[in-house]
């Protein structure tokens, strides 16, 4: 039995080039090295891939459906790997209705979506197309075209039902009809119920029982039936499908009943089985009566006359069995051998991720966020032991130690302000000071100078298309602009707001640095004026040697120990590195997400708790020393004998030694601060490029949408609606009830020349031979309306007038019964009161038609029409 089947068209888009923008993202994101080389080139492998399966023509094989699932599988394993959304990673996709044929103006329908769910949706969409293609080219008169068409069209119905199902609940958007829910439910229907059809085809082929061939027919006829019903409201779909679905359900319903006609005669019951036989043939004679373009029925309607032929001369020789009407008969039963086969990722047999070894964006989030918390706990102890050491130095500036114990001549310099002054000069003193802080201003400047150009993109594409919006009000149909840009928007007021805080902290160091430059500048200079600069002193020496005092130089080593342990604390804490990969990966396989909370804190614990321990332990040291010192210090004071030049000396010697802590932590704070802009300036450059990014892609969408929408409106009628007639041409005749009919306004027929023709009624010309030119014919007759015509006498006559019912009330000029606006193929204007000139013709008034003497107005008689032509004839002369 020939059959016929419905294939679904692919869907078609233009090229995307995903390399680049991957490419960037690995670059600034993954450290350069052999892994950022790697995944480089899987992006560009991805873009190949991407070409193969969209950008050329698919064979209607096995080859091809295999690059769609591939390209397929390897987009479910990048979407948790790349951040594709339009504030982030940012690729438009462009793809035109599979079932829309474009037009002569307006071009194909199409959707550019900057999603990568649409383009997965797209995908699958070619994948079920795909293998209805190739199902449809199996040859069914061997089994493995057989399993091999009920094979891919289950695969089509799963992919269709997957995308109704779960594919579009990730977008909030409306998509081209092809890929609606109700479409694609349709078109997996439609696959299932052909799928079922080559399961009845293999079950007769194997010559099963009738009673399971009839079943299978049955419920083929089934869905059949149930897809019909869905596309007699789809005005998308090919208009060759819906006939085609109404012949199968007839088809499968007859196959049905005449194998149940079979089992009906196996049971000896001929009278049922000459109704179904009976029904089965009035079926297909319906298929061949209507639908004999699309499906040929000969050999079913053959097969079926046959077997009724023979059953009623049986019946009416043999056995005289009654033949039931079909109504009565027990309804054929169902079997159903085929379901839509589920979308399983991977889909491809041969499938491998070319990103195998990029982890997840979820392991990502949960490595920066560990990272952040890493990197507060190890700033944090940092913190915490500079600002002891800032502390230590404080009070032993405050007590003039250790100079105090040092100063025994009273005009020396003191071996430790020495080793200050040396160190200061060693740094390049103020210079040093005055060249990182006259850096600072332009690194904040370049700095801000990014950002306000990063923002200004922003602005300028959020000006735009808020005027597009304007313009073109509910057809701008995508994502507001502020409304997309909120992330950006607050990252660059973040990033603001940093660079906001680090300039009020430069101002803090220029305010420090203006008020300890001079104790700085003295430090700088070299030892003789130094020690010309401080006051000489006459200490009591007898306290050298003293218990107080090795007592002092005893806490002071030990605070230096203490300090000196700290440094390498710190570098410890900064060795420190453990990756978190392997354990996000593996909870996230194992529980299908990752706590990063719970688990970044038991790492740290684990990692970084002797360190803590260890840092407590020498904040509590240090306190206690210092607590000590301060008591030796208050002793030693008590002991010594100091007059107003010792204690003019001591306080120089405090200024100098905390010039010198001054010293170091400005110079330290500005190359912090130098550092931190350096860093910030990479951070801005991605952002600005990040924005860059996004705004060409909302170009690129805007380009597109733009062009959809002037291909919507070329589609659209240019002419207005047929304006409603004006009421006096409409009104009720008079007297009566029934509506006066529109007829054409009269014309005014203006008098000719004196000279008479011939008066010869019958002559098809209508002219006078004494005319130096021949005149206009008189044009035809308007049909009147009414039931007499006032007749003039004269050629001065006025106008006729029409008679509405027989009052001979003269009515109102009305227009033709067509659209009288411009534009309209049959417009022209009511003729002006003037004379006629022949240039104007057409354009405000019409040539005048000659009226013969004693002839009634729009009553000469006409020559005999033309075969053929549906208006009496017109001729015209010159005048």
């Amino acid at each position: 039995m020939a059959t016929t089947f419905v294939s679904v068209p692919l869907k078609k888009s233009s090229e995307v080039d995903l390399a680049k923008p991957l490419s960037k993202f690995i670059q600034s994101t993954y450290p350069s090295g052999e892994s950022q080389a790697e995944y480089v080139k899987a992006a560009e492998e991805l873009n190949v891939l991407r070409k193969s399966a969209v950008c050329r023509a698919l064979d209607k094989h096995d080859s091809s459906l295999e690059i769609l699932l591939r390209y397929y599988d390897q987009l479910c394993a990048i979407e948790p790997k790349f951040p594709f959304s339009e504030n982030q990673l940012c690729l438009t996709f462009t793809w035109k209705d599979a079932f829309d044929k474009g037009s002569l103006f307006g071009g194909s329908v199409k959707l550019s979506f900057a999603s990568l769910g649409f383009e997965k949706t797209c995908i699958l969409f070619n994948i079920g197309a795909l293998a209805s293609q190739i199902a449809s080219e199996q040859n069914l008169e061997n089994d493995e075209g057989l399993k091999a068409a009920a094979k891919y069209y289950q695969l089509a119905s799963g992919v269709f039902q997957h995308i109704k199902d779960t594919a579009l609940t990730t977008m909030n958007r409306e998509l081209t009809m092809d890929t609606s829910p109700d479409t694609v439910g349709t078109l997996s229907l439609i696959m299932l119920a052909q799928a079922q059809e080559v399961f009845f085809l293999k079950a007769a082929a194997d010559k099963m029982k009738d009673a399971i061939i009839a079943k299978l027919a049955n419920q083929a006829a089934d869905y059949y039936g149930d897809a019909f019903k869905q596309c007699q409201f789809k005005e998308n779909l090919p208009k060759e499908v819906l006939p085609v679905l109404a012949a199968k359900h007839c088809m499968m319903q007859a196959s049905a009943e005449y194998h149940q006609s079979v089992l009906a005669k196996q049971q000896k019951k001929f009278g049922e089985e000459i109704s179904r036989l009976q029904h089965a043939s009035d079926l297909v004679k319906t298929v061949g009566s209507r639908y004999d373009e699309y499906i040929n029925v000969k050999d079913l309607s053959d097969k079926i006359a046959r077997a009724l032929t023979a059953a009623k001369k049986d019946n009416d020789f043999i056995y005289h069995d009654r033949v039931p009407d079909v109504k009565d008969l027990d309804p054929v039963g169902k079997a159903t051998l085929v379901k839509p086969t589920p979308v399983s990722v991977p889909m491809s047999q041969k499938f491998t991720d070319l990103f195998v070894k990029m982890v997840p964006l979820a392991v990502q989030h949960s490595l920066s966020m560990y990272n952040q918390r890493r990197a507060d706990l190890v700033n944090r102890l940092i913190a915490q032991m500079r600002e002891s050491t800032n502390l230590a130095n404080g009070v032993l500036a405050s007590l003039n130690l250790p100079a105090a114990i040092e100063d025994v001549s009273g005009d020396d310099i003191p071996q430790s302000i020495l080793d200050k002054s040396k160190a200061v000069i060693q740094q390049g003193g103020l210079q040093t000071i005055d060249q990182l802080i006259r850096d600072l201003p332009g690194l904040l400047q370049r700095n801000k100078e990014i950002l306000d150009e990063a923002m200004r993109i922003l602005d300028q594409e959020e000006v735009t298309d808020n005027e597009l919006k304007a313009k073109f009000k509910e057809r701008w149909q995508r994502t507001p602009s502020n409304e997309l840009y909120k992330p950006l928007r607050a990252e660059g007021a973040n990033l603001r707001a940093t660079l906001d805080r680090a300039a009020q902290a430069d101002k803090v160091v220029k305010e420090r640095y203006a008020t300890n430059s001079e104790i700085i500048a003295l430090l700088c200079k070299p030892e003789a004026e130094l020690n010309a600069a401080i006051p000489s002193g006459n200490p009591t020496k007898s306290l050298q040697g003293s218990e107080v005092i090795m007592m002092l130089k005893t806490l002071l080593a030990a605070l230096n120990e203490v300090k000196k342990d700290r440094e390498t604390f710190e570098n410890d804490i900064k060795s420190v590195q453990f990756d978190m990969t392997t354990k996000f990966l593996t909870a996230l396989a194992q529980d299908g997400a990752i706590n990063e909370e719970a688990l970044s804190v038991t790492e740290l614990d684990q990692n970084y708790g002797s360190h803590t321990q260890r840092v407590q332990q020498n904040l509590k040291r240090q306190e206690d020393l210092l607590a000590d010192i301060q008591a030796a210090h208050e002793e030693f004071s008590k002991s010594k004998q100091s007059n107003t030049d010792a204690n003019q000396r001591e306080e120089m010697l405090k200024k100098l030694a905390a010039g010198h802590d001054q010293f170091v932590e400005l110079v330290g704070n500005l190359k912090e601060g130098t550092q931190f802009y350096n860093g910030i300036t990479e951070h801005l450059l991605k952002f600005q490029t990040k924005c860059t990014d996004i705004v060409f892609a909302r170009k690129t969408e805007r380009d597109e949408l733009l062009k959809d929408l002037q291909q919507s409106i070329a589609r659209e009628p240019s002419a207005p609606n047929i304006p409603a007639a004006p009421a006096y041409q409409i009104a009720a005749s008079v007297g009566g009830t029934t509506p006066a009919v529109p007829t054409p306004a009269p014309r005014t027929v203006f008098p000719s020349k004196p000279e008479p023709p011939e008066p010869d009624a019958s002559s098809s010309t209508g002219g006078c031979e004494n005319q130096p030119k021949p005149q206009p014919p008189a044009r035809p007759p308007p049909p009147s309306v009414g039931s007499n015509i006032a007749t003039p006498t004269t050629t001065n006559a006025p106008a006729p007038v029409a008679s509405v019912g027989g009052t001979g009330v003269l009515t109102q000029a009305q227009g033709p019964p067509y659209p009288t606006y411009q534009g309209f193929p049959g417009y022209y204007p009511i003729p002006m009161p003037m004379a006629y000139n022949q240039y104007a013709y057409g354009q405000y008034n019409m040539p005048y038609m000659y009226q013969p003497p004693g002839q009634p107005p729009f009553q000469n008689p006409q020559p005999p029409q033309q075969p053929g032509y549906p208006y009496p004839p017109q001729q015209f002369y010159q005048q």
